[in-house]
């Protein structure tokens, strides 16, 4: 069996029976989380970003504690080259993690592959109808579910309340309105701040720049009939790319930012070099203590075009699976109720995120909290194809939001770029 192949062709049916064929251990991982499990390891891999040390740690006792003898090791990912890790190690009995995080961007990908084992029988268990819809709808492959929701990632918009005031700026109400406040934001830089920026908008962020464009209905494609077709040229799309575009160059000087930069982009807000983020809701635990006590920052649902109802955004955030070649199947199921009970569940929360059972969703800290469950609502995903996790991760799309942010022809990039989609999400 070679899972690099299988994976160029997700999408057809008999891929699923050939790795499902291929694993003898596939029926093992059908045992219920009743079912008799032996001591022993659980291995978990979440990726970087996701679990604070604290969290990691939490999580890793309450299952020790729930199953005397047993242990799980929690090992963080790298998002950059996920994919072919995956793609390689779910594959093989001997390398394969118990359990697995992954991108819901990436979700459809690996679900229609057999990747995971089905794990239908859990819903309610795990949370039922309180689970995240549109998750569970993306772990879902002709009736039967293949992963949950681990959290979302709301993104909203954090700002320099104080900065906003010396400026003269009010909190914008538009879409149209959020993009001269940047501009205007950072042409009059009230603290005479060398370098300062409007807003942190990088190229390398695609999840921070899709929900600046989502917002004004971008879309990257459709469906028609059983094609994809590229929408990055359409007028609407069009129009939100030449105004991404004036914003890399009127209303940020981190465009070109590197990934590194990115990775820790709160600390420009911290230090008073901008004085916008668009962030998730942990984002605002990464913001300094101090800001916050004084009163100097203040968040806002992205909005749309239309005054005070909020504009679609990217909904990130991940889904959690069991692997099909996991050698400690029933135990991984233990691990997951650990994982979808009220302790760890709330501590997701409180840490920013959405958590997959949205009960406990009232557990969001901060004023972020009371926006979130508001901003995932009108959140939306990337086109819901197999292809899209293999053909258009971080790579392609920072080439693409790249040449934007350098002043290329944004048509002509658009263009370019409805081709790759068209090829690429109908093979």
């Amino acid at each position: 069996m070679n899972f690099r192949r299988i994976l160029a062709g997700a999408a057809a049916a008999s891929a699923v029976l050939a790795l499902t064929a291929c694993s003898s251990d596939a029926g093992d991982a059908d045992a219920t989380a009743t079912d008799e499990a032996e001591a022993g390891t659980v291995r978990m891999w979440v990726m970087e970003g996701s679990l604070s040390e604290e969290s990691q740690q939490y999580l890793a006792d309450e299952f020790a504690e729930e199953n005397p003898g047993s242990e799980l090791k929690i090992e963080v990912q790298q998002w950059d080259g996920i994919v072919s890790k995956l793609q390689t190690s779910l594959a093989s009995k001997n390398e394969s993690p118990d359990l697995v995080e992954i991108g819901n961007t990436q979700t459809t990908t690996f679900t229609t592959v057999g990747a995971f084992a089905d794990v239908t029988d859990m819903k309610k268990a795990l949370g039922g109808d309180d689970l995240i819809d549109s998750f569970v709808d993306a772990s879902t492959v002709d009736g039967k579910i293949y992963a949950y929701p681990f959290y979302a990632g709301a993104r909203g918009v954090y700002y320099r309340t104080d900065l906003f005031e010396k400026a003269g700026i009010e909190v914008p109400q538009t879409i149209d309105d959020f993009t001269d406040a940047v501009i205007d934001l950072q042409a009059k830089n009230p603290d005479a701040v060398d370098d300062f920026s409007g807003m942190y908008l990088a190229a390398v962020d695609p999840h921070g720049v899709e929900s600046y464009l989502f917002a004004q209905g971008f879309e990257y494609a459709k469906k028609d009939g059983d094609t994809w077709v590229g929408q990055a040229s359409s007028k609407t799309s069009l129009a939100a790319l030449e105004n991404l575009q004036e914003l890399f160059q009127s209303g940020t000087t981190y465009g070109l930012d590197s990934q590194a930069g990115q990775k820790s982009f709160e600390r420009y807000f911290n230090e008073n070099k901008t004085g916008v983020l668009i962030g998730t809701g942990n984002i605002g635990t990464k913001i300094d203590q101090a800001l916050w006590d004084e009163d100097k920052v203040g968040v806002f649902a992205i909005p749309s075009d239309e005054p005070g109802v909020p504009g679609a955004t990217f909904a990130g955030g991940s889904n959690i699976g069991l692997a099909t070649n996991s050698q400690n199947p029933a135990l991984a199921k233990k691990a997951l109720e650990t994982i979808f009970g009220e302790g760890f569940q709330a501590r997701l929360a409180e840490e920013g995120w959405v958590p997959g059972n949205t009960a406990y969703g009232d557990a969001v800290s901060g004023p972020f909290g009371e926006i979130a469950g508001e901003i995932v609502a009108n959140s939306k995903l990337t086109p819901n194809s197999p292809e899209w996790g293999v053909a258009f991760g971080s790579t392609q799309l920072n080439e693409f939001f790249t040449r934007i942010a350098k002043g290329e022809d944004v048509a002509a990039v658009a263009k370019a770029f409805d081709e790759q989609l068209d090829t690429a999400l109908n093979k």
